[in-house]
């Protein structure tokens, strides 16, 4: 790796939690120059513009939550198990290191839905990923008689990511766990009822 793109590496690791946790709008570059101990010229001499390492901080973020749910379902044997890895995790969101700062998926979108049309497409671009990677265990769970036949799979998937990213939004908002954990508990239950 070259000087260049460690540095680069270092702007998007020092800045993912910030961008994360305070949004696109709310981070400025005074943010981006405490965390990274460097100056303007020097962030903005290795990336275009604020756009560009809010860019990367979220496929950083994104990555490292992905490697991390993987990690924790390739100890799991059955696909029921590697599904609840889902609600397990989010959980326990407010401890994760992962997730500290939040769902990317969710902090995102709920900014740059209307206000920033390539962060939304970064946001609809991990909610296809997710979407084919529930998809694709789902059918491999009715390949191996594990889960029923008849799931409609894309209603299924619809409401396992709303019952998810719901409970987390109520925990944001109101700094209390009962919501999300009710959620959770709820989204278990969902997972072990498509259980042939």
């Amino acid at each position: 790796m070259s000087k260049a793109d460690r540095t680069k590496q270092y702007i998007i690791e020092k800045t993912a939690c910030i961008f994360n946790t305070k949004g696109y709008a709310g981070t400025s570059i005074n943010d981006l120059i405490e965390a990274t101990g460097l100056t303007k010229g020097s962030i903005y001499g290795n990336f275009e513009n604020k756009d560009q390492v809010a860019l990367a901080a979220f496929d950083y973020n994104f990555e490292r939550l992905v490697l991390y749910i993987r990690s924790k379902m390739d100890a799991k044997e059955t696909v029921v198990e590697k599904l609840l890895v889902y609600p397990e995790t989010y959980r326990n969101f407010l401890t994760n290191p992962i997730l500290i700062s939040g769902c990317p998926v969710t902090n995102t979108s709920t900014e740059a839905d209307d206000t920033h049309p390539l962060l939304r497409d970064k946001v609809e671009g991990a909610y296809n990923f997710w979407k084919n990677s529930l998809e694709n265990h789902i059918n491999n769970g009715i390949s191996s008689g594990e889960i029923k036949s008849d799931l409609n799979i894309n209603e299924f998937i619809s409401v396992f990511i709303s019952i998810m990213q719901g409970g987390i939004l109520q925990a944001k908002v109101t700094k209390k766990m009962n919501s999300l954990n009710s959620s959770m508990d709820y989204l278990e239950r969902y997972v072990l009822s498509i259980k042939k």
